[in-house]
Parts: structure tokens; C-alpha cells; sequence
């Protein structure tokens, strides 16, 4: 054999011992896996059943908070629908109150006219109620429409009647058949008016 195939084998055995510790590596490896050192597959270790505990406890923490909170959020919703029945069923009650003194006063004014049987002292009675009664409804925001010699206005004015007039120019409201009236700067009832035509 001549010194170059003597140097080939040399090197072939020397790659072949090198893949068999390799592969020895490999096993060994492989081995140490299933003796129980890595967890296999289904298995945890400490560290993560600890991990699965506080995140268990966790969740059940966010679904107590979650369960409350639905709770206080029913219990407004319940309390504010009361509160709004109630401000509904009494919203009238502040001016009722203020009506009172006018019932009053009308009863007084029933009584002095069945006694004295004069009719001046009855007509200043209804007067001055009148007055008492429109200064109440003022201080609640209602105000009369003010609608003669003002340009007739559908937003305001409901015209029952065309007429001649000398007067006012065409399309001007003439004269008020019911008083329109507005609280504060909504119309609540529309004045029913003559318009020159």
C-alpha cells in the first residue's frame, strides 16, 4: 500500500470515530431527557404550577370585581329610575304650592260677593287674584305674547280670520282672539289671531 492510501484510510477513520462520538453524544443526550430531568409532555414543573395558581387566582379576582360592579350598575340603574318617576309623578308640585294662595284668595272673593251682594268690590277681588296668579306664572317663566300690530307668524300665531284693515299693513296680526303664551322661550300655546289681509 502506497503512503497516500495509507494517509486516506488514516483519515477515513479518524471521520468515522468523529460521526460515532456524535452520534454517542446524541444518545446520551436522548437518554438523559427520559431519565427525568425535562419534563415530558402533560407535566409541569414547580415554577409554572405556581404560574397556573396566580393566574387562577387572578381571573377568580377580575370575576368577583366584575360580578360587583354589575351589581352597583343595576342597583343606579333601579335608584335613578326611581328618582326619575318621582321627579316626574311631583314636578308640578312647586307650582301647586304657589297656586295655593290664588285658591285662596279666589275662595275669599266667592265669599265676599255672596255677602255684600255688590259687584264692584267682587270684579276688584278677581282683579287683583288675576294679578297675584299671572305673577306667579311669570316667576315660572310664562310669558303672554304680545301679538296686535306685530307681523303675523306661523312659528307664534295661529290665524283663524283674514280681515280689512286701515290700520296695519298686510299680513300684520289685528286683533288676539285667545292669548298665545310661551315658557321661557318655548311656545306652549300659539295665539289665535286676525291677520289684515
Amino acid at each position: 500500500m502506497s503512503t497516500k492510501d495509507t494517509k486516506e484510510s488514516a483519515n477515513m477513520d479518524e471521520r468515522q470515530e468523529e460521526v460515532l462520538e456524535q452520534e454517542n453524544i446524541t444518545e446520551e443526550t436522548n437518554d438523559s431527557n427520559v431519565s427525568g430531568d425535562e419534563p415530558q409532555a402533560g407535566e409541569t414543573t414547580d415554577g409554572e404550577s405556581d404560574r397556573i395558581a396566580e393566574l387562577e387566582r387572578l381571573a377568580d379576582e377580575h370575576q368577583t370585581r366584575y360580578l360587583r360592579a354589575q351589581a352597583d350598575f343595576d342597583n343606579f340603574r333601579r335608584r335613578t329610575q326611581k328618582e326619575k318617576e318621582e321627579l316626574a309623578q311631583y314636578a308640578s308640585m312647586k307650582l301647586i304650592t304657589q297656586l295655593l294662595p290664588v285658591l285662596d284668595n279666589f275662595d275669599r272673593a266667592l265669599q265676599a260677593g255672596d255677602q255684600s251682594g255688590g259687584t264692584d268690590s267682587f270684579v276688584k277681588g278677581v282683579d287683583m287674584i288675576f294679578r297675584q296668579l299671572s305673577q306667579v306664572m311669570e316667576a315660572e317663566g310664562l310669558k303672554q305674547m304680545e301679538a296686535v300690530g306685530q307681523p303675523f307668524d306661523p312659528e307664534l300665531h295661529q290665524a283663524i280670520m283674514r280681515v280689512e284693515s286701515d290700520e296695519y299693513e298686510e299680513g300684520t296680526v289685528v286683533e288676539v282672539v285667545q292669548t298665545g303664551y310661551m315658557l321661557k322661550d318655548k311656545v306652549i300655546r300659539h295665539a289665535m289671531v286676525k291677520v289684515s289681509g
